[in-house]
């Protein structure tokens, strides 16, 4: 890689600030420093204050915002509002992921070296799994995707819709028009796979990206999905891609998420937007398939109230899913 581009990193963060000073000291180890590291802290304590005081960060520019600026992305955007004009990428992390050595490395090279790239995003090395598959073996296409000589198990819920042919025919990352695509992310081969979503855990921009458009005020709180519609707007700027040697774990902290009944609503209604993001016009088919969907998936959940150890919040999900279903007849998100 010639001179690496310059680039700014945004992490927002809420009552995190255990999981926020790992990420840092992941950063500090990188082979590829950032030019700048904005924190945008919506907490209502001083202790992510007081942890960023007692451990020095080179590029950290620390910003505690206000009521009226807290929120997923109504930090991004004010993030995006303080990166310097000397960056020509911008980079998003969730507060409680940790680095590889070489993830900016990676990232900025992705960009140095594909210009109709816009968009890059890594793989959660934590939650992969992906194996070789065994030549001598015969699997069975409605338990597992095979992809480029791998295996990849799927959950109960794509079983389902395998056998009552619901599933994506769609790899990995690409949404169709019936908007529920496959979440199995890539085997690690080395190579770089073009997407529409990037996930919001680890995903970067070229700056033309975040200039022209903003993270979109219907997310404004939680945040859920905010990351896939800002994903499928920046596809008219370029490609999305998800490179395979871009590796971080993401570690998923319990601290500022909403209650299981409010992130089943959630799923349903912000998963609504973004299909008509995708496809504002659907044909009856997409109809058809986004709705069957959505109820096997409420129809799984109350299973897991069942059998699932966690069978309280299991339960209050799937309410949670139905009643956001059941509000998309009076009242669709606009």
């Amino acid at each position: 890689m010639n001179i690496p581009l310059p680039f700014s990193l945004i992490v927002c963060t809420y009552m995190r600030p255990e999981p926020l000073l790992a990420l840092l000291q992941s950063v500090q180890k990188q082979t590829l420093y950032p030019n700048e590291i904005i924190i945008v802290d919506g907490s209502i304590s001083s202790e992510t204050k007081i942890i960023l005081e007692q451990n020095q960060f080179q590029n950290l520019k620390y910003f505690l915002v206000s009521e009226e600026n807290r929120g997923l992305t109504r930090q991004r955007n004010f993030g995006i509002s303080k990166v310097s004009k000397d960056a020509e990428i911008v980079c998003f992390l969730d507060d409680d992921t940790v680095l590889q050595s070489n993830y900016f490395f990676e990232t900025v090279k992705t960009f140095q070296n594909n210009l109709d790239i816009t968009g890059v995003g890594g793989i959660a090395i934590n939650e992969y799994n992906w194996k070789l598959q065994n030549q001598d073996c015969l699997y069975n296409e409605k338990k597992y995707y095979l992809f480029e000589g791998y295996f990849y198990k799927e959950g109960i819920r794509n079983v389902a819709r395998n056998y009552l042919g619901l599933a994506s025919n769609l790899s990995s990352g690409k949404m169709p028009n019936f908007s529920h695509g496959r979440t199995s992310g890539f085997p690690i081969t080395g190579k770089i796979y073009e997407v529409d979503l990037l996930i919001g855990m680890s995903m970067s921009f070229r700056k033309l990206v975040v200039e022209n458009i903003k993270f979109s005020k219907f997310f404004e709180g939680y945040g859920l999905y905010e990351d896939a519609d800002f994903s499928l707007r920046a596809l008219q700027f370029g490609k999305n891609v998800i490179n395979t040697n871009v590796h971080l774990s993401h570690l998923h902290n319990a601290s500022g998420r909403p209650n299981q009944y409010k992130y089943g609503k959630m799923v349903v209604r912000n998963g609504w937007y973004v299909w008509r993001v995708k496809n504002p016009n659907p044909k009856f088919s997409d109809r058809f398939k986004w709705n069957a969907i959505t109820i096997l998936l409420i129809l799984i959940r109350f299973t897991n109230s069942i059998t699932n150890a966690h069978r309280k919040k299991a339960c209050t999900e799937a309410i949670g899913r139905m009643i956001g279903w059941w509000s998309l007849i009076y009242s669709k998100p606009k």
